[in-house]
């Protein structure tokens, strides 16, 4: 025969753990502050007054702090950084400690969790949160965060399979943080390519994940990723659209002035240009395949938009914020049909695909863009139009074009290296 006053006693254990969980939560608020020595932005000073105002509630016989602690988790969220994130995720236990079925505490606590990089803790935290929601329309951020969280675990469990032998340590990352698995991802990807090339079919498989799983890190996934149907591209996107295919790379118009290499130019299969650029028929054709421009300045995102038509747009940044943030506010709808993805963002330098120490920091677009189609490797002809004239390419870029170069003809302007 059941107890009839066990429910009464097991309320009243909780409403006395209470106490000890809002003084739990406000002594984690201290000692954020405590360590806080940032200067005061908008965010930390509406976190600081949120602190206050559960402070103020928790002295209020009459007031209920649990909406007040979980805006603190909210603002904490908002300010981010470790701190904030730690203060978020040390406010969202506390609240699912208090109220077990309470919906904001669980979407509070998941997305803490994928800003500390810990997924499949946020997924689990996610799926309760819409658990709870039950007949209630779920807010279209936890779907896509469900849905990214997802399919970059997917990612990881594809590429273990395309390599079997070798694809236990990817295994092993499936609930590791992002700041492990994605290094580690990138070191394998690195290794089978070292070890069977880039043109290896099981090799092209694995970029085209991470390719996908770099993407998924960098951006949530969503419906449409960018605007009027633009279609974003990983390393095996691209591959796919230039091989087989004539390329060759010019500059503006100026250094090509006068060369009648217009006809010549828009003859081949997928002509790239870079950066700013005007076109002038005659002299340098029509037709703009790939448009290749690389991010510089403090203020990226500031910069005139993409404007030009092109059939795929690859841009250049580094730090990945930066990047994110320009490709959001540069981009212009129809302007393009496919714009390279954050795998594709710093070619040079990313160790999974050409990982090459040594050159400057910022190389210029024209050899980065090249330097990334002659490692794809996939274009029968790759001949760079007018780069032979001082001060179109780096000393040491011009170097490695002459040293890899098959056939120069001054004539036409021509340097091939196919």
């Amino acid at each position: 025969m059941s107890n009839p006053l066990a429910g009464l006693f097991k309320a009243r254990q909780k409403e006395t753990a209470r106490p000890a969980l809002y003084a739990q939560g406000m002594r984690l608020c201290g000692e954020y502050l405590a360590a806080w020595g940032d200067p005061a932005t908008p965010r930390h000073t509406r976190l600081a007054r949120a602190i206050g105002v559960y402070a103020a509630s928790l002295d209020t016989p009459s007031a209920d702090p649990f909406d007040a602690l979980l805006k603190v988790g909210e603002r904490a969220l908002e300010a981010g950084g470790d701190g904030g994130l730690g203060l978020a995720l040390g406010m969202a236990e506390t609240s699912t400690r208090i109220r077990q079925r309470s919906r904001g505490a669980w979407r509070l606590r998941g997305l803490a969790l994928d800003g500390l990089g810990r997924g499949d803790e946020a997924l689990e935290c996610y799926e309760r949160h819409l658990t709870l929601l039950q007949d209630i329309e779920p807010g279209q951020e936890v779907v896509r965060r469900v849905d990214t969280l997802r399919r970059r675990r997917a990612c990881l469990e594809a590429a273990a399979a395309v390599f079997p032998r070798a694809g236990s340590s990817l295994r092993e990352l499936l609930g590791q943080p992002t700041a492990v698995a994605a290094p580690e991802f990138a070191a394998f990807v690195q290794a089978r390519v070292a070890a069977h090339g880039a043109g290896d079919p099981a090799v092209r498989r694995l970029l085209t994940l991470y390719g996908t799983y770099r993407r998924l890190v960098e951006r949530a996934a969503v419906s449409d990723p960018l605007l009027d149907g633009t279609t974003p591209i990983g390393v095996g996107g691209l591959r796919g659209l230039i091989e087989g295919r004539a390329v060759c790379l010019v500059p503006d118009a100026d250094d090509v002035a006068g060369s009648s290499l217009g006809t010549e130019i828009d003859r081949y299969d997928l002509v790239v240009r870079c950066d700013s650029f005007r076109l002038r028929a005659q002299d340098t054709g029509e037709r703009t395949d790939l448009h290749a421009v690389s991010l510089r300045g403090g203020a990226p995102w500031d910069g005139p938009s993409w404007t030009q038509p092109a059939g795929i747009r690859l841009v250049f940044g580094d730090p990945a914020a930066r990047w994110r943030r320009a490709t959001r506010q540069r981009l212009v709808p129809g302007a393009q049909e496919h714009v390279g993805d954050a795998s594709l963002r710093r070619p040079l330098t990313d160790p999974a695909l050409l990982g090459e120490d040594g050159w400057e920091t910022a190389t210029t677009t024209a050899f980065t863009v090249l330097r990334l189609l002659d490692f794809l490797d996939v274009s029968p002809r790759l001949d760079l139009i007018g780069f032979g004239l001082p001060g179109r390419l780096r000393p040491r870029e011009a170097e490695w074009v002459m040293d890899h170069a098959t056939h120069v003809d001054d004539s036409k302007m021509r340097i091939a290296l196919r």
